[in-house]
């Protein structure tokens, strides 16, 4: 067995409710967030990746998992404006009216852009900095601030406003707010 194999196995073995959970947050579907971790699986090992280390593989993985949904989300909206042409009268049925939203966060999430839920896993979840989702989505630093600002605006919406002051969360610092800053 060749190490990159082990690393596959390994992951899978020790990561895979992880991943599995982390693509849920990403697109808040059980079923799409298992096959999210495939695709990223076989995006991230389809190609010899010496000396790569656990740590790492998961890293690309979860890279993989957010790169593929937002594709994924392009290539459905691309459709939606030109399946007119092919097939005149059809309705589009809406795939989330089957799913059962019981969580709070993860059924505002479902009211947000791709890019808006992308930055703000990004963020809350993986706690990365502003630098580090603009580097990760290829965005620049400024969109990526206003899809955070436009994102939690939105959840705070649907959830109500949070107790603490988002601004701290926008900037590049990644410092706790001070007390001064929280009153």
């Amino acid at each position: 067995m060749s190490d990159w194999q082990g690393t596959m196995e390994a992951l899978v073995r020790d990561r895979e409710r992880a991943l599995v959970s982390y693509a849920y947050m990403v697109c808040g579907n059980a079923d799409h967030a298992q096959d999210l971790v495939q695709d990223a699986l076989v995006r991230t090992f389809s190609r010899p990746r010496p000396a790569l280390s656990a740590v790492k593989a998961e890293a690309y993985v979860r890279r993989a998992i957010t790169t593929i949904y937002i594709d994924h989300y392009r290539r459905a909206q691309r459709w939606q404006r030109v399946q007119h042409l092919f097939r005149p009268g059809a309705s589009v049925e809406d795939i989330a009216t089957g799913v059962d939203m019981s969580n709070d966060v993860a059924s505002a999430l479902q009211h947000l852009s791709p890019r808006e839920r992308a930055c703000l896993v990004l963020r809350f979840f993986d706690d990365m900095s502003v630098r580090d989702i603009s580097s990760t989505l290829g965005i620049a630093e400024g969109t990526v601030k206003r899809y955070l600002s436009d994102g939690v605006r939105a959840m705070e919406h649907h959830l109500g406003p949070l107790k603490e002051d988002t601004a701290a969360y926008e900037t590049d610092d990644d410092a706790a707010p001070s007390e001064k800053e929280l009153s």
